[in-house]
């Protein structure tokens, strides 16, 4: 990565040279034109000026035209057809017939047009390639004896410990040991709202520590980080090509000699020096080579501005063609952690005491739903009791003893088998209603009532299905392992098409053939990890919440460093505006050589003024595909819920009855 930073320095400084020495021979040339005009009052002066001229006008198009002619010549040797052949031809021809200040007036506004284009390209280049300076160079690590030393931050190993204090880049991936801080993520994730982190959280190398002071124990170093693995895929991204890219390059060997078969007629039939100069300079193709690389260079930028990277700007093309979406739902449409959502009371108890005597036993225990309910405990500032004996029963609950009495907290059958009455709750009020997992909580013997948990949808999830339906894409299925009745709640609730439930990895895979097999383009959305088959089978794979999952990464063709599905119509709307601007450069560029060059034939257009045509051309290409670094700054970002918590957490939780 550091080698890619240099290199992208070194060719800075080099474009800084050649437009120094562009300007110096466009001086000269310059200056040939005011001595022609300073010595034209007499006869001997104009003679005088004439000398003057063209010996100033020469210097300068020499040391404008020798780049031009040592790449073009590198080329041929090469055996790679670029711009430079018709552009030096042309100077060539110019010189050769006494046309100095048309030389290099030619060449002046050709490395002119180039200078702009390099500089354009490695001014996107060095601001993606700016995420590999977010990577400190220093860390503090805190050594054997406790002792704090700054070292180099590509010696750290996984195991070592670091303090990351406020307003420090993070030095490597690791997981917090002690502390609680706000983390920016938004150079990783995309996301511009900071992220609060406390104790068993990970966090991500280059990401920003905002408040507090962090220890941290180093879990990934270097190119293993989640930021490396980021920096890869834009790479490699940029090393790829889009089936109209390749296109192009299949016809760009004829091009060449197809122009200069052209020129040549022209020059056999009109015996007109300038007009074949002229279509030399103005058939020189640099909007069409331009026009697909800087509008994907651009797209990339925007993408990566959101934290969306994608492996192979190929896949571009696919998401612009998508006729059907998979999704995945746990993890993807909802946000794979239960939440408290009911608590339905027995008749006679309070909602606190349900909550608390389901807590207290229930904070002994890791599983996800104990945790639920803990925190909607917490939630609510009911106080907890201490628990003994506490037990768990797999696959149906747990028990425990609250001040002495016996507590038992799981599903409806196994409490009733435990000889609990639950008679109370006989009224149609109390049936479980359909989609919501339930826990009944008995003390005493006497069944206090249920608590129903569910699987929240994630807020901006319907938000982003309905734009994807705006685009005009209506097969949105929805697949998962969990039970029919929770299944169709979630895809009621999104407006999914279709829906399927209780599948395995494999009936996943099927789906996903029998769409291609009738026709569509496919994309498959899920979190990485249990999806990664369907993801490969997919046209397009697309994986949520890739940050810091290296299975995420290998197996979607598209990572998506946060978990806000809305990315997702926006690579949609990306890969659909990218095409829009290819094919509108291209557009210009060639109409541009065709009108130019027609008017240059019926000697409308002087060889200088093609040049500067030519070089507004190519300017108008990449103005044009810049428009593409804002794509997508109208995309709100959304509160993420902070790792380690449910989201009961984030939102409000009433303990009355309903």
């Amino acid at each position: 990565m550091a080698h890619d930073h240099l290199s992208v320095k070194a060719e800075t400084g080099r474009a800084t040279l050649k437009l120094i020495a562009t300007m110096l021979g466009g001086t000269l040339v310059g200056a040939s034109f005011l001595a022609g005009w300073l010595f034209s009052d007499s006869a001997a002066g104009e003679e005088s000026g004439r000398f003057y001229r063209d010996i100033l006008a020469l210097i300068g198009a020499l040391l404008l035209a020798v780049p031009l002619w040592w790449h073009a010549l590198v080329s041929l040797v090469t055996g790679r057809m670029a711009m430079d052949e018709m552009v030096s031809l042309a100077i060539l021809a110019a010189i050769a017939t006494g046309k100095y200040q048309t030389a290099g007036v030619v060449a002046f506004l050709l490395l002119i047009s180039i200078l702009i284009e390099t500089r354009t390209a490695l001014g996107a280049r060095a601001a993606i390639e700016g995420i590999i300076r977010l990577t400190p160079t220093k860390a503090r690590r805190i050594g054997d004896e406790g002792r704090e030393e700054e070292v180099e931050a590509h010696i750290l190993r996984p195991g070592d410990m670091v303090l990351a204090l406020p307003g420090d880049n993070i030095p490597a991936d690791g997981r917090i040991v002690e502390g609680h801080s706000t983390i920016s993520e938004a150079n990783v994730t995309g996301e511009s709202l900071p992220v609060e982190k406390t104790e068993g959280d990970e966090v991500f190398g280059g990401t920003n520590n905002v408040t507090g002071a962090l220890k941290i124990e180093v879990t990934k170093v270097g190119a293993d980080t989640t930021l490396g693995r980021v920096q890869e895929l834009i790479l490699e991204a940029e090393r790829t090509k889009i089936p109209l890219m390749r296109l192009i390059d299949q016809y760009a060997t004829w091009y060449t000699p197809v122009t200069l078969m052209i020129a040549g007629v022209v020059w056999f039939f009109t015996k007109d020096m300038d007009k074949t100069i002229g279509l030399l300079v103005i058939a020189c193709p640099c909007a069409l080579i331009l026009a697909t690389p800087t509008a994907i260079v651009a797209a990339i930028s925007a993408a990566a501005r959101l934290g969306v990277y994608v492996k192979d700007v190929s896949n571009l093309e696919w998401a612009r063609k998508l006729t059907a979406i998979v999704l995945d739902k746990t993890g993807t449409l909802t946000t794979g952690e239960l939440a408290v959502t009911r608590l339905m009371p027995a008749p006679g108890v309070d909602a606190a005491e349900l909550i608390r005597t389901a807590a207290s036993a229930e904070r002994l225990s890791r599983h996800p739903v104990a945790r639920a309910v803990v925190a909607v405990a917490e939630k609510a500032r009911v106080a907890v009791e201490e628990a003994t004996a506490f037990e768990e029963v797999p696959g149906k609950g747990v028990k425990a003893l609250l001040n002495g009495d016996p507590v038992l907290i799981g599903r409806r059958v196994w409490i009733r088998q435990a000889g609990v009455d639950l008679s109370p709750l006989k009224d149609e009020k109390y049936a479980e209603p359909e989609g919501l997992s339930t826990l009944y909580v008995a003390h005493k013997g006497r069944c206090l009532g249920w608590i129903g948990l569910e699987d929240r949808t994630r807020p901006e999830a319907q938000q982003a299905l309905d734009e994807l339906r705006q685009l005009g894409l209506r097969d949105l299925i929805m697949v998962t392992g969990d039970r029919w009745s929770v299944a169709r709640r979630v895809a009621g609730e999104m407006g999914c098409s279709d829906v399927q439930a209780e599948v395995l990895p494999q009936d996943k895979l099927a789906l996903v053939d029998a769409l291609k097999q009738k026709g569509h383009t496919v994309a498959v959305v899920g979190d990485g990890v249990n999806d990664a088959p369907a993801l490969a089978a997919g046209n397009l794979g697309i994986a949520m919440g890739a940050a810091g999952s290296d299975v995420a990464m290998n197996s979607a063709s598209v990572a998506l460093m946060s978990n806000d599905l809305r990315r997702v119509p926006f690579l949609v709307n990306l890969s659909r505006a990218t095409t829009r601007v290819i094919w509108q450069n291209l557009i210009l560029g060639v109409s541009f050589i065709i009108v130019v060059g027609v008017a240059i034939v019926f000697g409308k257009v002087h060889p200088m003024m093609a040049a500067l045509l030519h070089t507004i051309s190519s300017a108008l290409v990449v103005f044009n595909s810049a428009r593409m670094v804002r794509f997508g700054e109208s995309i709100a970002a959304h509160v993420p819920v902070r790792r380690g918590t449910t989201p009961a957490e984030s939102g409000k939780v009433t303990l009355q009855p309903v």
